[in-house]
């Protein structure tokens, strides 16, 4: 039985890591890990132009630890007034990897988000133009779809006609969670690529539902079925180029996941490889782990694979319970926080 094993330095290709106190928290767990992390702009405000992005660089290059050579990429908040021009010039200036989606309303911090997809056909013509990627949270928002239904609408309803439409256009369709998604990435790469979260493929909807409601479980989208389950475990360990690693990793304060209205997102940066590691391990899949942290998303990205390695190994850990941040009273509880880990980063 492996009891260690060394791949390429990973990334994480869907990211939270806030801004304030919160980054200054959370950004050296990712740090340690990962060379690389895609960024999400849903801060408040938005992070919606190049200088923004610009400037929202700058707080997380201050935040990172003496001597990491951790590097951000940034990406551009997408609205119906996003501006083609300035999204090409933060694409050719290297300030933007690339363009997020969010539907209005899907998740947090998405208020100013799309509410109409025939507004943004400018900005899409023109990243394919440019050959700039597309990040999508993949779900329909339209209050007559089930919540549980939102992923498999979103890509009948818009990615499906995308996909057509702009051929050259390279797309993520993030935090998959369904069968339906996960057969749909497959069937659309290489130009669609899929990210796969550690508690997707470990959770069910019943682990939040079930015994009592676990306000810590809750993120978007939602978490699905066992069958879903089971279908982006073998997505994941398959060793196929379109689907790789993205945590989306999203810390909140204890106040805001337990409000009468709590926030989805799940933060997970402090056991997030150590939990893909034991997924890949028990689906007989190790040898198939440095393809998905490491290599899948550099290849989608068209970047290089990280330089450096990392080593895991099978030993316990208990998880820490919480994450403190500068404030009163504020700390952001860990995803699996208290349990008694058994794989641990030790390179």
């Amino acid at each position: 039985m492996t009891q260690r094993i060394t791949i390429r330095k990973p990334d994480d290709w869907h990211l939270h890591v806030r801004d304030g106190a919160m980054l200054k928290a959370v950004l050296p767990i990712t740090a340690r890990h990962f060379g690389r992390a895609i960024l999400m702009p849903n801060l408040v405000p938005p992070v919606t132009t190049t200088a923004e992005a610009i400037a929202y660089r700058q707080r997380v290059m201050a935040a990172l630890p003496a001597g990491s050579t951790f590097k951000p990429l940034m990406t551009c908040y997408l609205t119906d007034d996003t501006d083609p021009d300035d999204v090409e010039r933060g694409f050719r200036d290297g300030v933007f990897t690339g363009v997020k989606l969010y539907p209005a309303h899907a998740t947090t911090n998405s208020a100013h988000g799309v509410t109409d997809h025939r507004k943004i056909m400018r900005v899409l013509d023109r990243m394919e133009k440019i050959d700039m990627p597309f990040l999508m949270h993949g779900e329909d928002v339209d209050p007559k779809v089930d919540i549980f239904d939102r992923e498999a609408s979103f890509i009948d309803r818009y990615l499906s006609k995308w996909v057509r439409q702009f051929p050259g256009l390279r797309m993520i369709l993030e935090h998959l969670s369904t069968k339906t998604a996960v057969d749909f990435v497959r069937s659309a790469a290489p130009q669609v690529g899929g990210t796969i979260t550690p508690y997707h493929m470990v959770l069910t909807r019943t682990d939040m539902l079930g015994w009592g409601l676990r306000p810590y479980f809750y993120c978007m989208p939602v978490i699905k079925t066992e069958p879903d389950r089971l279908a982006l475990r073998k997505a994941a360990t398959s060793g196929e180029a379109c689907y790789f690693l993205g945590t989306d990793s999203a810390p909140h304060p204890v106040s805001r996941k337990l409000a009468v209205n709590g926030v989805p997102g799940v933060f997970n940066a402090p056991v997030a490889l150590a939990t893909y590691a034991r997924v890949f391990e028990e689906e007989g899949a190790l040898d198939k782990l440095e393809a998905f942290a490491s290599l899948n998303g550099p290849r989608h990205y068209r970047l290089p694979p990280n330089e450096g390695t990392i080593t895991l190994e099978k030993s316990s850990w208990t998880a820490p319970e919480e994450v403190k941040v500068e404030g009163p009273d504020e700390r952001a509880l860990v995803y699996r926080g208290g349990e008694t880990i058994d794989w641990r980063v030790v390179e």
